[in-house]
């Protein structure tokens, strides 16, 4: 017998639905990076990869490459101003070229001079003024791509006490994202971004899930939360802040990472492996609840190789995912209401320790995929081309100055 055969019997015994997991394993949606393949680097220093992307259509190529690999990542988050373009059109015929879409649009108030003091919450209007014209200029390319979010994320915050007013900067926050909601067009969404240090160190004006959902509720039905996995202080209970969200209808996407210390932008999954599973799983707990929450990753790969990394991350996501389909839920409902702690407890862990990469591999196959995209990715030399094609350099693409 198989890996795969043994495991169907295994799951089947536990009264898995196998063939309804597969089909929501194929129907996964995770969203690509464009910044994820371009030259990008810590605050000491940019390591040039070879082949990395420069242009926004070197990026979609990158990105249709892992989609071809993975069958699951259709669409490409762009960030503006690293992605503009003279003609949003012309981007994306050459993205359909490639396989894949434009996706969620992100803004960016926190590389120009100029916001030295803040963004939108700057105590001058005339700089608050040219923020609120790049967000009008976001949803003006989100339209003409065919894009549903706007993903917001503000530097904003002070670094000393006494340095400026909480009250006074947040009222100036809640009337600039009240303007950003209402040109929202009706079938789009704001994700609002929190992280609770860097570049600030006192405060920032957007430090935790809660301060995030408050401004969100505050603004209005188009407006929802954006969990970052790397975004909070260590020992937080992530999946709680999932479970809230969803049950108040507030939880608007991921931004997919790790981190062991105060960074960001380790593989997801690399790190912490069960934080995901449980993070999954109560996002399919949830049900329909969850049915429009954005699925995407935001890591920016310094040394490791670019294309590989992006697929790697595909992958944990797809175990992480995987394993929560497959959790027992009568079984630990059963647990749940008889106080069995302990067994509850081993129901999820039963899960999260089987190896679901046999079931994984199956889908890929079905869905006329190599079983391992890293061994095809290998086998496609495709790192290789584009390496010869582009050449290595350090610029281009990937955190260049602001406007």
């Amino acid at each position: 017998m198989n890996a795969y055969d043994a495991l169907v019997d295994q799951l089947a015994a536990k009264g898995v639905d196998v063939e309804a997991v597969k089909a929501k394993l194929k129907a996964q949606h995770i969203e690509l990076p464009s910044w994820g393949f371009a030259n990008t680097g810590t605050r000491f220093k940019t390591y040039a990869w070879p082949g990395a992307a420069r242009t926004l259509y070197e990026k979609l190529a990158d990105a249709g490459m892992v989609h071809k690999l993975t069958g699951i990542c259709p669409t490409v988050a762009i960030h503006i101003p690293w992605d503009r373009v003279a003609n949003w059109e012309e981007a994306c015929a050459v993205a359909a070229q490639h396989g894949v879409r434009i996706g969620a649009v992100n803004t960016n108030t926190f590389q120009a001079d100029r916001y030295k003091w803040g963004s939108i919450t700057n105590a001058d209007p005339a700089i608050r003024r040219v923020a609120f014209e790049h967000h009008l200029e976001c949803i003006e390319i989100a339209k003409k791509v065919g894009s549903k979010v706007l993903s917001l994320w503000y530097g904003d915050g002070t670094n000393y006490p006494g340095q400026e007013s909480f009250v006074a900067r947040r009222h100036r926050m809640i009337e600039f994202l009240s303007d950003v909601h209402a040109a929202l067009p009706d079938d789009m969404r704001m994700l609002v971004e929190y992280k609770f240090y860097e570049p600030a160190f006192y405060h920032t004006d957007l430090a935790d899930w809660g301060q995030a959902y408050a401004i969100c509720v505050k603004l209005g039905p188009k407006a929802q939360v954006l969990v970052d996995l790397g975004h909070h202080p260590h020992g937080t209970n992530i999946e709680h802040i999932v479970a809230t969200l969803l049950d108040e209808g507030k939880l608007g996407g991921f931004h997919f990472n790790n981190r062991k210390y105060g960074d960001d932008d380790l593989i997801v999954g690399s790190i912490n492996p069960l934080e995901l599973f449980l993070i999954f799983h109560e996002l399919v707990s949830a049900g329909e609840a969850a049915r429009e929450v954005a699925y995407m990753i935001d890591q920016c790969h310094y040394l490791e190789p670019k294309i590989e990394a992006m697929v790697q991350s595909v992958i944990n996501i797809q175990i992480a995912y995987a394993k929560a389909l497959i959790v027992n839920r009568a079984e630990l409902a059963a647990r749940q209401a008889e106080h069995d702690l302990l067994g509850a407890n081993r129901v999820l862990m039963d899960a999260f320790e089987t190896d679901v990469r046999p079931l994984l591999a199956r889908v890929r196959e079905e869905m006329g995929l190599h079983p391992d995209p890293i061994a095809a990715l290998h086998q496609s030399g495709y790192e290789r081309q584009i390496a010869e094609a582009r050449g290595a350099s350090t610029g281009g693409g990937g955190f260049p100055e602001g406007e």
